[in-house]
């Protein structure tokens, strides 16, 4: 047995398969920091930590010296979506592992909206043949918003009660529909009674600044975590209610540094705050790190560098109800050790995930191999039909006397405005002025705002052929140009952001062409582009190469005239129907303060979702 093992080490009885000597010992349990420590593994397992791990040492025993460099606990991700890296699971690790995350809390909720459950279960197969940790979350929210979009697949809350069953499923992912809580929807509350009942966690999602009456029926309702908070008060507010805040900082997601303010100034115990990425580009995890560089961030921003190290391992490990087996370093966890010469420019020299040293350096000191992906995820881009230009033009009737040059008096249109390094949008209401009868973007038609594209999502599963176009503002596009993505949360269907029609059309037909990915078009020419064939969400080829195409994005991006930080992952996030305060969806603009399509040129409430 395990244990008997582990005591025969400890005691001398049986030499320790790897020795870790003259370590300072990052302590999160007690919050010390420890001087000559030495530490014994045996079976992948924490066997003894102390002064003098000697007696532990055989003639077969590896033996690493820290030389008195920190021994910290392996870093741990509490809410990630492994497809926003754009990479496979066995890929992801392979990034960023060698940078100190040796455990991973994934909701693979983007291949659920593809391919439903059997999507999940080839994650969480991929997920069991990694060399460090990765537990799946069951994603809850397929669609995210039923009667406001359509996915390509749905999960029910039978689904959710099997995968309870499953190993390597730790509990459910986010509840992003968080007005079906508060209405007390039979189907939320099913998925959140399974997972109650198994025992295990329920992630949350509340996106709305509203801490009134509908935050305290959510709390109700069971989420027992959540990664969207924007403001000190938010995290304070999820602390009382026996939540736990996760501070989020991803690509395009910077919510740590108004957040951590809960704990810096208003002096709120830390314990139960957890660090997190939600959404990491695969540029941000190639050339700047994961949750090290959270860490990094985090410290920067004023928290003591062993509180932001209990936040990235200890608390994460007891909010799922793991600090048996990992989050801290002590006899009879997983030996998850980090070597580290300075605590507050937290970079990794050695990494020992279960007990074996896996990188030194950022360097992988072992290969895996890649995960063999069945031929049916390559194949998940359908169109109806080849698009044109006609397919993204907006026909609106002019409403008064028009001038000779075709100009009529403006409209006002609902145009969704986005706020950079945030997930939320602003639902703006601007005069627009059409010509000839129709709404271009501020490159063809001068309009008040200087700053208006155009936005289609285009219907990817099921080959309807729905095209819904509508207006955005905040990319700051100057050029003839169009971006397009099938990653677009959370229903993954193609979105296209452009100046000029034929270029919006060239663009989503070559997405069409290649399987999925995102592509700039620029004058007719494409100009960047990544291929995501794997559902249209991710690549199996190395991070460093998707990094490289997808700077060919950004540089795309920026070659168009946008200035934005990571704007593909803004642009991504578009349709995420479920995040004040306005999105797309196949179904038309939609209204998330209220739950409701919207018209594109007047107010008028079309429907409420079910």
């Amino acid at each position: 047995m395990l244990s008997q093992t582990l005591v025969n080490v400890a005691m001398g009885r049986k030499p320790a398969g790897l020795v870790i000597k003259n370590g300072v010992w990052v302590c999160v349990q007690t919050g010390e920091i420890i001087p000559r420590t030495d530490i014994a593994i045996a079976d992948g397992h924490i066997a003894y930590v102390g002064e003098n791990a000697d007696h532990a040492i055989g003639k077969n025993t590896q033996v690493i010296d820290a030389a008195g460099r920190y021994l910290v606990p392996g870093l741990l991700d509490g809410h990630m979506h492994v497809e926003s890296g754009m990479v496979t699971v066995t890929e992801f690790v392979r990034a960023v592992a060698p940078r100190g995350t040796t455990g991973m809390f994934i909701d693979p909720h983007e291949i659920a909206n593809v391919f439903g459950l059997k999507g999940v279960k080839l994650m969480v197969d991929e997920a069991a043949r990694q060399p460090i940790h990765v537990w799946v979350q069951m994603p809850s929210c397929v669609p995210s918003a039923p009667g406001l979009e359509t996915p390509g697949a749905s999960i029910s809350p039978a689904d959710v009660a099997e995968a309870m069953t499953w190993p390597g499923i730790i509990g459910l992912g986010e509840m992003m529909n968080f007005p079906g809580v508060v209405a007390s929807d039979e189907k939320m509350h099913a998925e959140m009674h399974s997972t109650r009942h198994a025992g295990k966690t329920i992630g949350g999602h509340y996106p709305t600044p509203d801490l009134g009456l509908a935050f305290h029926g959510y709390a109700a309702g069971g989420p027992e975590d959540d990664h969207e908070g924007t403001r000190a008060q938010d995290a304070i507010a999820r602390a009382r209610q026996g939540m736990k805040p996760m501070l989020r900082y991803g690509s395009a997601w910077h919510d740590v540094a108004a957040q951590v303010k809960a704990v810096t100034n208003h002096h709120v115990d830390p314990r139960h705050f957890i660090l997190c990425t939600d959404d990491s580009h695969a540029a941000t995890l190639a050339y700047e790190g994961h949750m090290d560089r959270v860490l990094r961030h985090a410290i920067s921003e004023g928290l003591p560098p062993m509180t932001a190290i209990q936040m990235a391992t200890l608390n994460t490990a007891e909010h799922f109800g793991l600090s048996r087996e990992i989050g801290l370093i002590a006899p009879g966890r997983w030996g998850d050790v980090l070597l580290v010469r300075d605590l507050k420019d937290f970079h990794a020299d050695l990494v020992i995930a279960k007990g074996r040293l896996i990188a030194q350096d950022g360097q992988w000191k072992q290969e895996f191999p890649a995960y063999p992906y069945p031929d049916w995820v390559r194949h998940s881009v359908k169109l109806k039909r080849a698009l044109t230009a006609d397919d993204f033009k907006i026909k609106v009737s002019l409403t008064s006397n028009p001038s000779p040059d075709g100009r009529g008096a403006g409209v006002r249109a609902n145009v969704i405005g986005v706020i950079e390094n945030q997930a939320p949008t602003r639902h703006l209401r601007l005069e627009l002025t059409p010509e000839n009868g129709e709404i271009r973007s501020s490159l063809f038609t001068r309009h008040a705002s200087p700053d208006i594209a155009k936005v289609a999502l285009v219907e990817r599963h099921h080959a309807t052929g729905g095209v819904q176009v509508a207006l955005v503002s905040g990319f700051g596009l100057k050029a003839r140009c169009a971006i397009a993505t099938t990653v677009a949360h959370d229903s993954h269907h193609m979105i296209i952001v452009g100046t000029d029609e034929a270029c919006m059309a060239q663009a989503a037909n070559r997405l069409a062409e290649t399987g999925g990915g995102q592509v700039v078009v620029k004058d007719g020419e494409i100009i960047g582009e990544v291929g995501l064939p794997i559902a249209g969400l991710m690549s199996d080829e190395h991070v460093e190469t998707v990094a490289r195409q997808a700077e060919t994005v950004l540089a795309g991006f920026a070659a168009c005239g946008s200035e934005l930080n990571s704007p593909n992952m803004q642009m991504a996030l578009l349709g995420l129907v479920v995040i004040p305060e306005l999105r797309i969806s196949d179904k038309g603009l939609v209204d998330v303060t209220r739950f409701a399509l919207i018209d594109l040129i007047d107010t008028e409430l079309k429907h409420a979702a079910k």
